[in-house]
């Protein structure tokens, strides 16, 4: 996951030159980025350099990143009276976007499939609520508790345009799509269950039935059964749940993950002590291997190289 990134030194000589946001809304720089990550890592297959709040531009938002700090907001919606005057997001707003992953497509080998994103309701409503970054979700939680029926209002308005925003990906090329919801594991099963499960799954469903659609989350090991029921067609297991305990409780449903990240920065022998028993547990089908998480920017990128020619060499894919 997160392929590209501040690990690429091609990378950094290009965002010396553009912000994030420029990059993000530049189709050939974002297609440039795409595609050389996964032809210098000789992964299977390519993962759209995109960001998971640029659907937050579509509500009247600004969104920045901030050097130390993170995404940032502005103006955060504290108000659950404002919800319902929100604007309904035009997606072609996106536009950017969907040019990329057609340039992506293109330039891509035929046997490279290509994944695009988007994040997931509950993850972009809590960024939109909360301003940025979180400990403890005091706003959003404040919110879902205290008014429930705007704060479902809100999840449908993000789900749906999330789901046409996944949609709109395929239609441009991608071959899958992957729901990152990465603050859900901050929930209960019961609050996921009534506030997170029906947008989640209106966004996925609106992906057409044969394309593949991963569904992942950090810290929701709790919540993966769950999860499926959203409607993903493979389930996406972080680094702090047991890979082969994730393969028991979802039974035929196939799997994704889930090597800690901070793995990489070791040497050789460490990486391959850990790849293997992964492999061992992820099974000789219905396995995706990949990261328990997004990789860190200190990340040696001859480790990266040698980790997909190592589950290469030994799968024998």
């Amino acid at each position: 996951m997160r392929q590209a990134g501040r690990y690429m030194s091609e990378y950094r000589e290009l965002r010396s030159k553009v912000s994030f946001m420029e990059l993000c809304h530049t189709p050939e720089l974002a297609c440039e980025v795409t595609v050389h990550a996964a032809t210098v890592l000789n992964t299977d297959a390519a993962i759209l350099f995109a960001d998971i709040l640029l659907i937050l531009e579509l509500f009247g938002t600004k969104v920045s990143l901030l050097k130390h700090k993170g995404p940032q907001i502005e103006p955060p919606l504290r108000d659950p009276a404002k919800i319902d005057k929100l604007p309904e997001p035009d997606l072609d707003g996106l536009n950017a976007v969907y040019k990329a992953v057609s340039l992506i497509r293109n330039e891509l080998p035929k046997d490279k499939a290509l994944i695009g994103f988007a994040g997931a309701p509950f993850t972009v409503a809590s960024y939109l609520i909360e301003g940025g970054p979180s400990k403890n979700f005091e706003n959003t939680k404040k919110m879902m508790f205290g008014a429930p029926e705007k704060f479902t209002a809100l999840m449908e308005k993000i789900g749906r345009a999330t789901g046409e925003y996944l949609r709109r990906q395929v239609e441009a090329g991608a071959d899958a799509v992957q729901l990152f919801d990465s603050w859900v594991g901050n929930l209960s099963e019961a609050d996921y269950r009534r506030f997170v499960l029906p947008a989640s799954k209106m966004a996925l469903a609106a992906v057409p039935d044969h394309i593949p659609k991963i569904h992942f989350g950090k810290g929701t090991g709790h919540l993966l059964l769950p999860m499926r029921e959203a409607g993903a067609t493979v389930m996406g297991v972080d680094e702090m749940t047991h890979l082969g305990h994730a393969r028991k409780l979802l039974g035929e449903t196939p799997i994704q993950g889930n090597l800690d990240p901070i793995v990489l920065l070791c040497d050789r022998p460490t990486i391959k002590e850990r790849v293997l028993p992964i492999l061992e547990q992820g099974g000789k089908s219905g396995y995706i291997f990949n990261l328990g998480h997004g990789i860190v920017p200190s990340t040696p990128v001859d480790n990266v190289r040698y980790l997909v020619d190592l589950v290469h060499e030994v799968t024998g894919s």
